[in-house]
């Protein structure tokens, strides 16, 4: 699943939907065919190197969209953010981008998924279409393949967050900074 060396992989959402995700979606071989299929939701975060297509600190891989999006140790919530997006030439609609962040029980994580998935109309009309010069075949052989995903896993350290230009410190460093600030407090 790696890059040979020297090469890199950071591609555009427009890429991620347009080059890998629709050709995933039509079965149309992609190449280079770097991005895995992996079913998420038995994995944690963390478990995903050595699984996925990692890049830096990200992870890609195809997944089956499921409302289903539980581990065995928390779960994916939804940001509620979905953004569209559009190409650069035409700008026509291609994908959806959805935000998802991990949570171990009630506790939010620095875990961030982006799903990328595409739009019902363009994937219900290209099957439409292909089902319209064939005759008539039974749907229950076949497989739905609008149903694919592209998600990209990543951690988002706590200074990704702020806007200062000050030296970059983990989560766990800014917890142990605070703990430092209780000694000026007086307590009754």
């Amino acid at each position: 699943m790696n890059l040979p060396p020297g090469f890199r992989f950071f591609p555009t959402d427009e890429e991620l939907v347009v080059h890998f995700l629709q050709r995933k979606a039509s079965l149309l071989p992609c190449h280079p065919d770097v991005i895995p299929d992996l079913d998420l939701y038995p994995y944690d975060p963390w478990d995903l190197p050595g699984k996925a297509l990692g890049e830096g600190r990200q992870w890609y891989f195809y997944s089956r969209k499921t409302q289903q999006r539980v581990t065995s140790n928390g779960y994916w919530g939804s940001m509620e953010i979905d953004e569209p997006i559009f190409t650069s030439s035409t700008h026509k609609k291609v994908g959806i981008k959805k935000y998802f962040t991990f949570y171990l029980g009630n506790s939010k994580t620095n875990w961030i998924m982006q799903e990328y998935s595409l739009p019902d109309s363009s994937s219900s009309s290209k099957r439409s279409s292909k089902r319209s010069g064939r005759g008539s075949t039974s749907s229950s052989h076949k497989t739905d393949y609008s149903k694919w995903v592209i998600c990209r896993v990543y951690e988002q350290n706590c200074s990704e967050e702020e806007d200062d230009d000050g030296p970059e410190l983990s989560c766990l460093d800014e917890v142990f900074l605070s703990l430092d600030d209780l000694d000026e407090v007086s307590l009754p």
